[in-house]
């Protein structure tokens, strides 16, 4: 069941909220904190206010839990699993993909491939992420990748637009566990032994992991936020035309007291980078101390 959290956070979204996600349809990408980048031009519908609040309403956040040394199978959710806008969290979702069709035809990443996939991690460089967007087939490919890897509420954006792909917090979490799950063992039938061979190798997944952990220093926020000295991470920023409201997203693996944690934060309304970051990193950290409460 999921979990409410402040008022500041509400569980329920209504109706005017469900249309302003309807109506929504594209917005600029930013590339970084400091720097703007615009991936395509918008025409969103402004944020709907919630009953008896001040237009424009509050933000709205979600966030899911799945501890990885429990032997959970399903996240714990905080907030209202709803659809939200990926901005550049689905660069770690392209990078699958694309690694998931290197290893149907049977060999490593190009040095270009490469080439192009380390700062769309690292740094979040779009036009990296541009150029791997079209080689895994856009949408189509995307999604032909998602079921492989499990995920059932992703649908990728429109023509280039990547970063208006729209997830939610249980879909990102199966997308960690496709990276940070330990490996299983061996298939004790047919189905599970198509399923073994439908998912990212170990090289695969350690190429991914080593670069979330390598993010650049500005970009070292989210929900690393609740995280001892260990943490790997992607984090995504979005700006709405005309609107100006901002989507902030952050996805990764933490470590807390010596336990290992897959935490997704998805957030939207924002009326500025700065305070999506804070919503998101005070959810980060409630979501962990509840998860974690007991233990």
């Amino acid at each position: 069941m999921p979990h409410a959290f402040s008022p500041s956070c509400p569980k329920s979204a209504p109706a005017a909220r469900r249309r302003r996600r309807a109506l929504a349809c594209a917005g600029a990408l930013l590339a970084s904190v400091t720097t703007l980048v615009s991936v395509g031009t918008a025409h969103a519908a402004p944020a709907a206010a919630a009953p008896g609040t001040a237009s424009p309403a509050k933000p709205w956040v979600t966030a899911a839990v799945l501890g990885l040394d429990d032997g959970s199978r399903e996240p714990t959710l905080y907030g209202e699993d709803a659809p939200y806008d990926t901005a550049s969290i689905i660069k770690v979702d392209i990078l699958a993909a694309l690694l998931l069709q290197a290893q149907d035809a049977g060999r490593h990443l190009t040095a270009q491939e490469r080439a192009h996939a380390e700062p769309m991690i690292r740094s979040s460089d779009n036009a990296a992420a541009n150029a791997l967007w079209r080689q895994i087939g856009r949408a189509t490919g995307l999604e032909s990748a998602n079921k492989r890897l499990g995920l059932t509420d992703t649908k990728g954006g429109p023509g280039p637009r990547w970063g208006l792909t729209r997830t939610t917090a249980s879909d990102q979490i199966r997308l960690l566990r496709a990276v940070f799950d330990a490996p299983a063992k061996a298939p004790a039938s047919k189905t599970a032994s198509k399923a073994a061979s439908s998912a990212l190798t170990e090289e695969s997944k350690a190429y991914i992991r080593t670069l979330m952990t390598r993010i650049q220093n500005d970009q070292a926020w989210g929900v690393s936020a609740a995280s001892g000295a260990q943490w790997a991470l992607k984090n995504g920023w979005l700006q709405r035309d005309p609107s100006g409201l901002w989507d902030v997203n952050s996805v990764g693996r933490i470590t807390v007291g010596g336990h290992h944690y897959l935490v997704a934060v998805l957030s939207d309304g924002n009326r500025s980078m700065n305070e999506g970051v804070t919503l998101v990193e005070r959810a980060a950290r409630q979501a962990i101390t509840s998860a974690t409460a007991g233990t």
